[in-house]
């Protein structure tokens, strides 16, 4: 169980406003939660097939966290590992959800599950590789389980 309170949306509304101000770089830093990053991932998946969410991403992330006066370097910001096991979690949990329900649905169902979970990635890498500089810089395979399993 996490130490932390999912924070469900109410409404579509509420999810395309993170996304569009993600990718406008006009999100508030305070909205910019966990929980946002998977609606705005979920969001991009679903409703941007214009964005390759696997190549786009890290540099829409980036530059919003700039925007917000955050830094990406060797300690903080863009993580592209992190990244890319959600970027997984959200297009395997669609996969089997489908695109008939609700886009609040889909990303409360998401939140609730074990891929919505803020530990995800630590079920597939130890915390030693994953929070490494090469890690956070690049896409690194994981040691503890295979992401085919997500």
């Amino acid at each position: 169980m996490s130490a932390f309170e999912i924070r469900l949306f109410h409404n579509d509304a509420s999810i395309v406003h993170i996304g569009e101000g993600l990718l406008a770089r006009s999100l508030p830093r305070e909205e910019w939660t966990h929980e946002a990053h998977l609606a705005a991932c979920t969001w991009i998946v679903r409703n941007r097939p214009d964005i390759d969410i696997k190549r786009e991403l890290p540099g829409i992330i980036s530059g919003y966290n700039e925007s917000v006066g955050g830094v990406n370097d060797d300690t903080q910001g863009y993580h592209e590992t992190i990244t890319q096991v959600y970027i997984a979690g959200v297009k395997a949990h669609l996969a089997e959800v489908g695109h008939e329900m609700s886009l609040h649905d889909a990303v409360n169902s998401l939140l609730l599950s074990p891929r919505g979970q803020r530990d995800l990635p630590l079920r597939f890498y130890s915390k030693e590789l994953l929070f490494s500089v090469p890690a956070r810089r690049g896409f690194v395979p994981a040691d503890r389980a295979s992401l085919s399993e997500i």
